[in-house]
């Protein structure tokens, strides 16, 4: 069993401790919002009024909170605690560096892929990096935390790189599938059909075909720019009036691109900026 500190217990932290408690573990946890650190006592936390009292006379303390203003504030009101510090939060890769920095040989950049359900159930894939011999030492309770632990070595701006990356993807798609049930609405079909037909789209591929390609700044045409702007337009006028949540964005860039030249390479040019054509 493990005696530790849990600041930050919103849902997701509050799914984390109740695995933790499953555990056995002695859990002391902490919230801004008091009332969310004082409902997990009926389940065997001890609720505390400050993060310095929350770290009092425990091994570790795990951080889930909001962003790297609020790490860096919580940090701040730890008081004498000296011991490891992981930090669960999404963060920029700048703020994990610096504290990294700050706090030698004690930080851990652990952000995860769950939900609160998915913690509760130590589920999910969690991120780790920072001090070698800190990371090998909490490697054990870490994995027990999460269905995979992925360790990235000592740089801490990777993990916290990657949580970013992946939130990307899944607030991008999420975006433009509520773009396309206003399309599938404007043309009349059932948005319970849509999502019927989305579930067998093979969205996977368009990372592991184009996506390739476009890492390797390879932008030939199998589907041009200026014909999948075309496509665009015409999603705009079907769906219209309803608003749309990354299309239209989307189209602007189409029309920047285009307008330097673009038009004729593959849709994949979209990063022709980030990564630039390869040399043939």
């Amino acid at each position: 069993m493990a005696n530790i500190a849990w600041l930050g217990t919103g849902l997701l932290g509050a799914g984390f401790v109740k695995a933790a408690l499953k555990r056995g573990d002695s859990v002391r946890v902490w919230n801004r919002t008091a009332s969310k650190a004082k409902a997990l006592e009926a389940l065997g936390a001890v609720a505390c009024a400050t993060p310095a009292e929350a770290a009092t006379g425990v091994e570790r303390v795990h951080l889930c909170l909001s962003d790297d203003s609020a790490v860096d504030g919580v940090i701040a009101e730890l008081g004498p605690f000296g011991g490891p510090i992981i930090d669960h939060t999404t963060v920029t890769p700048r703020g994990a560096a610096a504290r990294a920095k700050r706090l030698p040989g004690r930080y851990l950049a652990c952000p995860v892929f769950m939900g609160p359900a998915m913690a509760e159930q130590s589920s999910g894939r969690m991120l780790c990096a920072g001090d070698a011999a800190l990371v090998e030492a909490l490697s054990p309770a870490l994995e027990k935390m999460t269905g995979e632990l992925q360790v990235f070595g000592n740089d801490v701006t990777v993990p916290a790189t990657l949580k970013l990356l992946g939130n990307s993807m899944i607030i991008g798609i999420t975006g433009v599938l509520s773009d396309a049930l206003a399309v599938a609405q404007g043309g009349g079909v059932e948005i319970k059909d849509a999502i019927a037909f989305l579930q067998n789209f093979q969205i996977g591929n368009i990372v592991n075909m184009r996506g390739v390609r476009m890492a390797a700044g390879d932008y030939a045409a199998s589907f041009e720019l200026s014909m999948a702007r075309k496509d665009v337009r015409l999603m705009q006028e079907t769906a219209a009036p309803r608003a749309m949540a990354t299309l239209d964005g989307l189209g602007a860039r189409m029309d920047a691109l285009i307008a330097h030249g673009h038009g004729s390479k593959d849709l994949g040019a979209l990063a022709i900026e980030i990564v630039p054509p390869a040399a043939k």
